[in-house]
């Protein structure tokens, strides 16, 4: 069975940084994408970075980009997101997913089979 368990997150000043981490267990996820979302006070979820395990090719929601930075590694099956600037509206309940992928293209945004509980970032003036 998948686990995903996310740390790292918490209260930080605009303009501060945080980094999150995603500890996977449960499979081996070389043929996997696993991916970040966060939902934000009062709105729907949303996509903001992926990776895939294998070769580590990365895509981010463009809002993000530049700011936000998806890792992994291999030997302690962790990904991380590397979040700098933190704005206020990057307040939201950071989750980690995960879903099988053997695609040759970039790792997906949607359609995503597993979910960690989440960590929430506050992100203050």
């Amino acid at each position: 069975q998948v686990q995903l368990v996310e740390s790292g997150g918490g209260l930080v000043q605009a303009g501060g940084s945080l980094r999150l981490s995603c500890a996977a267990s449960g499979r081996t996820f070389s043929s996997y994408a696993m991916g970040w979302f966060r939902q934000c006070p009062g709105k729907e979820r949303e996509f903001v970075a992926a990776i895939r395990w294998s070769g580590g090719r990365t895509t981010y929601a463009d809002s993000m980009k530049g700011r936000f930075t998806i890792s992994r590694d291999n030997a302690k099956n962790t990904v991380y997101l590397q979040m700098n600037s933190l704005k206020i509206e990057d307040t939201a309940v950071y989750y980690c997913a995960a879903r099988f992928y053997s695609g040759w293209g970039p790792p997906p945004r949607y359609e995503y089979d597993y979910w960690g509980q989440g960590t929430q970032v506050t992100v203050s003036s």
